[in-house]
Formats: structure tokens, C-alpha cells, sequence
């Protein structure tokens, strides 16, 4: 039987990786793409050299730019590679005064975050549906619950994800498409997005509230597979969701605002 295939993107390192890392040992070919090759050459040979059964593609791609998207999907087609599960996991982040950030960089956030995002899943779905299945795993955030303030324009895209999956999983199934897919929403997770230079403001969150990338990358899989439409990682996070329900939007942005103006740095 031949092996099915998953294409990751944000794939060198946190969640992606860990994605990577469970699919080669459930056997699934995997195409790897994000920005950096040599990180992807590196971990393509370590998950060959561990699982000498599978193949892995590397693909290099920026997807904060314009038309990212369709080369990808083109690159896979040429390369005669059908995709059975498509893990939607790059995702950039910027921390601080909306005003203050600067306009380039939110814009590439919105690109990354809603627009390859978006424009990967038609493609893929489109295609999964002509073979009538597969799998698509979009990965949103505990922030598309709430609005936040000084992480404003990142709660709204992870919000974005969370409704265009969420409202996808229902037209799928009503279609009989056979094509599942599926919203992830960690919360705060132990990656380089916990403390990176580039995104401005580093939010102080304690170490007992971060779960580990594999931890999500598990459920985030898992409930991908089950046929879920929405997952949300952790107890502690399940909890803060039905909590949010019993809030007003404004009522929920006062208080995150005053958490993460009082604990960025």
C-alpha cells in the first residue's frame, strides 16, 4: 500500500515540526515548506535517515508573498505529488501598539495568517475532492476567541481561521465531499513565538502555562483524523473558552488589554 502524503507548512521548527515528526512515524510522506532550506534539507535527511520508508520533499517558500500560494500548489503538481493532509501551520505574529508596529509587517502577517492560508486550503480541498478525501488541519490560536488589544490584528486573523474553518467543516460534510478540516487553537505554546526579537513587544507568560508543541501537534492531528471541526488544546484552555461566552467582545478585550500591556516587554 502506498504511503499517503502531508504537506506542512511552517515545517522547520514548534508545531510544524512536531507535525512533521508524528506524520513520518504514522508513515506519511511529507512535503516540508517554509522560508528557510537548509533548516528543511536538515530535517528532511534526519526523518528519512529514522524512517527509511517515507520520502520527503523540500519545498522553500515565502508566503507572505504575492500569489505564494498558487507556486506552492503549482510546485506540488509538477512534481506529481498528491496531497492526502494538509497542515496550514505558518503563522506570524507582532506584539505591541497597533499605531507603533510597522504597516509592512502587519500586512505580511495578514498574508501568512489569512490569505495563503485561505488560498492553500481552496487549492488543496479542491483537489482532495476530486479524490474524495483528505484531510486539512488549519491551525488557529486560543486568540480567535477573544479580541486583543497590543496583539490586535493577530487575534483577528487567528478569529478569521477559526470562522472560515469552522463554517468550511460544514459545507464539506454537507457536500460529501469526504474532505475533513478541522480548526486548531492551542494556546500559549513553548515556541520561538514566545519570545522573537522581530515581533515586537515579548509577552511574560510563566512557564506552568505553556504546553509543548508536540502536545498540540498531537491533539491537533488526532482531531484533524476523528473528523472534528474544532479542537481546543489543554484543560486550562477548554476552560478560558467557555469563559469568554459568558463575556461581552468589549467586555473581554478590557481585560486582555490590561493583561498584556501590564505583562509585554
Amino acid at each position: 500500500m502506498q504511503n499517503k502524503t502531508s504537506l506542512v507548512t511552517g515545517a522547520s521548527d514548534g508545531i510544524g515540526l512536531e507535525c512533521c515528526k508524528i506524520l513520518a512515524a504514522k508513515g506519511y510522506n511529507l512535503i516540508l515548506v517554509s522560508r528557510r532550506q537548509a533548516q528543511l534539507d536538515e530535517i528532511a535527511e534526519s526523518l528519512k535517515a529514522q524512517y527509511p520508508t517515507i520520502t520527503c520533499t523540500v519545498l522553500a517558500a515565502d508566503l507572505a508573498a504575492p500569489q505564494a500560494a498558487q507556486e506552492l500548489f503549482q510546485q506540488v503538481q509538477e512534481q506529481g505529488l498528491e496531497v492526502d493532509f494538509l497542515i496550514n501551520n505558518a503563522g506570524l505574529l507582532q506584539n505591541g501598539f497597533f499605531t507603533q508596529l510597522d504597516l509592512a509587517t502587519q500586512e505580511s502577517m495578514i498574508n501568512v495568517n489569512i490569505l495563503a492560508l485561505t488560498s492553500l486550503t481552496h487549492l488543496f480541498a479542491n483537489n482532495m475532492t476530486s479524490r474524495n478525501g483528505g484531510h486539512i488541519l488549519n491551525v488557529a490560536s486560543l486568540a480567535a476567541w477573544t479580541p486583543i488589544p497590543n496583539q490586535n490584528v493577530y487575534a483577528a486573523t487567528k478569529a478569521y481561521v477559526l470562522s472560515f474553518t469552522q463554517a468550511l467543516h460544514d459545507e464539506l460534510k454537507a457536500s460529501k465531499s469526504g474532505v475533513t478540516v478541522t480548526a486548531l487553537c492551542p494556546g500559549y505554546t513553548a515556541t520561538k513565538m514566545m519570545d522573537n526579537p522581530a515581533q515586537g513587544g515579548k509577552l511574560l507568560v510563566p512557564s506552568s502555562m505553556l504546553q509543548s508543541p508536540r502536545e498540540v501537534a498531537e491533539q491537533g492531528i488526532e482531531a484533524c483524523l476523528a473528523g472534528r471541526s474544532t479542537i481546543v488544546t489543554g484543560l486550562a484552555n477548554r476552560i478560558t473558552v467557555a469563559i469568554t461566552r459568558l463575556f461581552s467582545k468589549m467586555a473581554l478585550a478590557k481585560i486582555a488589554g490590561r493583561y498584556y500591556r501590564s505583562n509585554m516587554h
